[in-house]
């Protein structure tokens, strides 16, 4: 049984490990919104994530003879990080199962914690078969990543957190993958303040606990294909599932493009980077999924940090388009010196900031004497791009938006 104690028993038992993270206030989110935004920054927790909380809890409770045969965990990243530096600091063996695409970031980062890491499958879920493989083969101590009381017990203590920083929190909402660090908080906050609503976020494109909540019996997501590879968990745990129907009072979905808008603006207005399972809970605030929050108190946990520069970029360059700064356009003018020029001079009138350029004569739409540009060009706006849509036209140059890669 988990409860308020054992909660608070794992906190005394990771404090030398696990950072007290901030509870940072959100002017921007609660202008938007109408409510009172706090962000709990677990991005900023050692390893970049919530995980090495029950990480560090799990690992402090291993026997004697259990730290010496070693332990092994499967993860997308977070968790594996979390077990690796729990691990090294007792000076126990581990290993770290992985899907082959896992973030290099993540990888690398789990190696450099002293963990031996073996990659397979191209899904959490055959990673964690893997895992549970090597485990009976080699005797390794088996760490799950949410489906452990112990492990369930220490992400908990980011709830005692939230609530010795905010008592009086109207909405605490939390992203959900196998469930772990939504019970542990659930349990926590209900434990400290039963009226709170506890609001869990999936990633739309595998969010077994909606299904598997109104089923009312477990069931498994039929993808994990999602940018937020730290929440794409196909399965429910079998002791989390029971605590999130006792504690969670709703479990919303978010998709791609909202998680990405929202890992934008966490960047931009926030400074926080946010990788995409920890932008999940923002991302369904931006959207109204979690219905009227006007007026209340409203606390988000931004779950982990960890995510690869590279795709890193290109989310804020999708971001940026979809929230209308970028804008990608093609027209045509006579392929006679000065054209360019000339047309150059209406963007600069317009103050528009050219990113790249394509120039290229060749097409079946062109005339003989035209040539044709590809650009791409910073806009404050979705209707100042259209204005400046509009403003290239009246010079006489045919403009078409084009689809931003």
């Amino acid at each position: 049984m988990i409860d308020l104690d054992r909660i608070r028993e794992a906190a005394e038992r990771i404090g030398d490990v696990a950072l007290d993270t901030p509870l940072v206030h959100s002017r921007f989110l609660s202008d938007l919104t109408g409510a009172d935004v706090w962000l709990k920054a677990e991005n900023l927790q050692r390893t970049g994530s919530f995980k090495v909380r029950g990480a560090t809890n799990r690992v402090q409770l291993l026997t004697p003879e259990e730290r010496s045969r070693g332990v092994i965990a499967a993860s997308a990243g977070n968790h594996a990080q979390g077990v690796a530096l729990a691990a090294q600091a007792l000076g126990v063996p581990c290993t770290i199962c992985m899907a082959v695409d896992a973030s290099l970031t993540k990888v690398e980062s789990t190696r450099g914690y002293g963990a031996r890491i073996e990659l397979e499958g191209i899904a959490f879920d055959e990673a964690m078969a893997n895992a549970r493989s090597i485990a009976e083969r080699e005797g390794s101590v088996f760490i799950s990543p949410f489906d452990d009381e112990d492990i369930i017990s220490g992400q908990g203590t980011a709830g005692l957190e939230i609530m010795a920083a905010l008592p009086d929190p109207d909405i605490v909402v939390v992203p959900c993958g196998g469930g772990g660090l939504i019970s542990g908080i659930s349990i926590a906050v209900h434990a400290l303040r039963p009226e709170t609503t506890i609001i869990g976020v999936q990633a739309e494109a595998c969010s077994p606990f909606v299904d598997s909540l109104a089923a009312g019996t477990i069931g498994a997501a039929a993808s994990a294909g999602t940018i937020a590879d730290g929440i794409a968990v196909k399965r429910p745990g079998s002791i989390t599932f029971p605590i999130v129907q006792e504690h969670v009072d709703r479990m919303v979905t978010v998709d791609d493009e909202e998680i990405a808008a929202a890992m934008t603006l966490l960047t931009e207005r926030q400074k926080l980077v946010v990788e995409g399972a920890g932008a999940a809970g923002v991302a369904a605030l931006m959207t109204g999924a979690l219905g009227d929050v006007a007026g209340k108190r409203v606390v988000v946990v931004l779950s982990g940090g960890n995510i690869d520069l590279l795709l890193l970029q290109g989310i804020m360059r999708h971001g940026l388009t979809t929230a209308g700064r970028y804008m990608r356009f093609t027209t045509r003018m006579p392929d006679r010196p000065g054209s360019l020029r000339q047309f150059l001079d209406v963007l600069t009138t317009e103050r528009v900031n050219i990113v790249d350029m394509f120039h290229h004569r060749d097409g079946t739409d062109l005339g003989v004497k035209d040539t044709a540009v590809d650009i791409t060009v910073e806009t404050k706006d979705h209707a100042h791009g259209e204005h400046v849509l509009v403003k290239i036209r009246e010079a006489g140059y045919p403009a078409e938006r084009m689809q931003l890669s």
